[in-house]
């Protein structure tokens, strides 16, 4: 080797002087001898291998040579497969354990039947995961379009487990005992008056088939009497055995709980995985080459979907350095400058939502100056119109402004994985969610008179039942007018928006052509849609029992449906985002929806008066007093206990015990955090030691040479 400098500060490799070399001296590193370690009876890296011919006596020869070249065996407390070893030492070590006499170890662990329970519980323990729907779909989308495209699918799947078993408790807790326990029930007579007035969900006489169709749409005619409505269930079944009012509510209860647990349960697995790549400990360009392959794929298909996953990966670890190493650049008026083109844009976009409130508000017509104009009672398209005027305007701003929206964030220089947490933060609360609260404000206002039980359309039963005898079906109607105007959206957006645009791609040329025909899967605002739907099946879920039933069949469909428009129409994304963004913040905005829809059913279920002439909840002060009415019916020690739990004598031992767990596990939290911060300085010490040995031991061997 020759020896010389090398302008700039680089090292160019010397001869061999005085001393150690610097590969001698590397060597010695643990790193280095870790690295050229590979086990009993297996020569070190960089040994010649064995000859040809000797391959026959192989294990012969390692048997013989294996106590003069290997070090000690591992302790028995140290597993197989957690040494470093490769599968041919392991090999080895294991015939060579096999031959020794077993020693007798007191305990199930060490036990034959555990080993044996062990091996047989191996190949059940992965049957979950391979029973997961469409995992080979999934993974195909993660490897050619990207982790945060392949989350809105595992996001989809999720919510369509959410509402199968929410549909199946609904099913199991009222449908089937109605059904089984019948008669159905028969509308009110219409001749019938009484103090709160009559209410007659069925049309009179003959029905045309463009009456029909309005029915269909906006739930109303045969379909308002039911079991898809409220005010279809009775007060009472035969035998007056089975509680179906205690029931129904019991079965919201549930699935709002299951949902709730799943959710938490989805949010936190992804916080462990946001910490981890947030933290650098896992974000290391050396992980995502040397770690991150999975070995147990098969085939050139699946290999080439983990490579491109990897890059994708890659991708991401490099715009957002750029993108950090870019903000430590800048100085303070550009930041400055920043921070006020945000302002001005932030105040555009509440300019653009405020808008669009407005519209939802006038759409939603409090005066009910539309609905009762003479014309429009007249024609049925226009009667079918004005019902579905809010829909249509939520629908519509929900459509547009999130592209425009979209277009502001990406201009107030954030990175990509930070844009979709804005994006999902801000404006799914403020756009999705606040104009479901726009819509639902509206209905609570001409149910209970403003607020007002003293007014007079509302003095007599304590809610406007001329105009909503059955205020709890109106407001299902609602949500499932909502529900069906956002899957004919979902249907047509694809039909008329993005079919045109590739084909008109394909058919012109140049610059024109490319823009029109590259189309990128927008993952926020998919999610926001997501998000969307399933808060209409969470706040109507109550007044509308079978919406989650209708929810699973919508969820079902845009499945196929985005997943042909993705490989047909989409391009891959030219900017991606984490992963663990995806899989903490989707449950994050989850939990939004679900604590905003808790409103107003709670609102619904403890304040409003049920209404008098429909529902299984006729003639109680509300909703919730059929609770302590059913708790009455039963034994005096089972009264008393349940009675006792709402008491202070068990509040308040109840918040001490969960106030001292609360510091106790932020006391281990807090320990456990100090333990890793103490670690991750050790490495970095360890990591710092051996660069600076490298460079002591290039300046002494460029020293040495020039002496000589």
């Amino acid at each position: 080797m020759e020896a010389g400098g090398a302008s700039g500060g680089q090292w160019v490799p010397r001869g061999p002087g005085p001393g150690p070399s610097l590969p001698a001296l590397l060597s010695q590193l643990p790193s280095s001898a870790t690295v050229r370690y590979r086990g009993p009876g297996i020569p070190p890296w960089g040994a010649p291998e064995p000859c040809l011919e000797q391959s026959g006596q192989g294990h012969q020869a390692r048997g013989k040579a294996a106590p003069a070249t290997s070090p000690e065996e591992p302790p028995e407390s140290q597993a197989l497969r957690e040494l470093p070893w490769p599968m041919e030492a392991k090999r080895y070590l294991w015939k060579r354990q096999g031959d020794r006499p077993t020693k007798q170890v007191v305990g199930m662990r060490g036990s034959k039947g555990a080993l044996l329970l062990g091996r047989a519980w191996a190949p059940l323990a992965g049957i979950p995961k391979m029973l997961e729907p469409w995992r080979t779909t999934l993974m195909k989308i993660g490897g050619q379009y990207g982790a945060g495209t392949e989350s809105y699918f595992r996001l989809l799947r999720f919510l369509l487990g959410l509402n199968i078993l929410g549909a199946l408790f609904q099913g199991a807790l009222t449908l089937l005992p109605l059904f089984l326990l019948g008669p159905l029930p028969q509308p009110p007579s219409p001749g019938v008056s009484q103090p709160c007035g009559s209410y007659d969900p069925r049309p009179g006489g003959l029905v045309d088939y463009p009456t029909l169709l309005t029915n269909l749409l906006s739930g109303e005619g045969h379909l308002e009497w039911s079991p898809l409505f409220y005010g279809f269930y009775p007060v009472q079944l035969r035998g007056g055995t089975f509680q179906l009012p205690l029931a129904y509510l019991l079965s919201t209860f549930v699935s709002g709980l299951l949902c709730l647990l799943l959710i938490l349960r989805r949010s936190v697995s992804g916080l462990k995985q946001t910490l981890l790549s947030e933290s650098g400990a896992l974000t290391s360009y050396s992980h995502r080459i040397f770690s991150a392959w999975d070995f147990r794929l098969q085939g050139a298909g699946p290999a080439e979907l983990r490579r491109r996953a990897l890059r994708y990966e890659l991708q991401v670890e490099l715009e957002e350095a750029a993108a950090r190493k870019s903000a430590e650049a800048r100085s303070r008026g550009q930041w400055a400058a920043l921070w006020g083109a945000r302002t001005l844009l932030n105040l555009l976009m509440l300019a653009l939502l405020g808008a669009a409130f407005y519209g939802i508000y006038w759409a939603t017509d409090p005066d009910g100056r539309l609905q009762n104009d003479p014309v429009v009672q007249e024609v049925p398209i226009l009667k079918l119109l004005v019902a579905y005027l809010p829909s249509i305007f939520m629908s519509g701003a929900n459509l547009i402004l999130p592209p425009v929206l979209g277009l502001l964030t990406g201009l107030e220089g954030y990175t990509r994985s930070r844009q979709v947490q804005l994006i999902l933060l801000r404006w799914t609360v403020f756009l999705r969610l606040a104009s479901l609260v726009v819509l639902l404000g509206s209905l609570w206002k001409q149910i209970t008179c403003g607020g007002n039980p003293e007014a007079e359309a509302c003095a007599t039963c304590g809610y406007a039942y001329r105009e909503l005898p059955c205020w709890e079906t109106r407001l299902g109607q609602e949500m499932y007018k909502l529900l069906l105007f956002d899957l004919l959206t979902c249907l047509a957006v694809p039909l008329l928006v993005q079919f045109p645009r590739k084909l008109l791609g394909s058919m012109c040329g140049g610059p024109l052509g490319r823009l029109l025909g590259t189309l990128e899967f927008q993952v926020p605002d998919e999610v926001l849609g997501l998000v969307y739907g399933q808060t209409l099946v969470w706040v109507g879920g109550f007044y509308c029992p079978l919406l989650a039933l209708l929810n699973t069949a919508k969820f079902l469909l845009l499945f196929y449906l985005k997943r042909f428009t993705l490989f047909t129409f989409f391009s891959p994304a030219s900017r991606t985002f984490r992963a663990s963004t995806a899989n903490f913040f989707f449950p994050l905005v989850l939990l939004l929806g679900l604590a905003l829809s808790a409103v107003p059913v709670l609102y619904g279920i403890f304040v409003i008066p049920p209404s008098k002439l429909c529902g299984p909840f006729q003639g109680q002060v509300n909703i919730w007093a059929s609770i302590p009415n059913a708790i009455q019916g039963l034994s005096q020690g089972v009264r008393d206990f349940l009675f006792s739990l709402g008491t202070l004598s068990f509040a308040v031992p109840l918040m001490l015990a969960s106030s001292i767990l609360m510091v106790y596990t932020l006391t281990l939290a807090s320990s456990y955090g100090r333990l890793v911060s103490t670690l991750k300085g050790h490495i970095k010490m360890e990591s710092e030691s051996k660069v600076l040995l490298a460079k002591r031991i290039v300046e002494l061997g460029g020293k040495n040479h020039d002496l000589h």
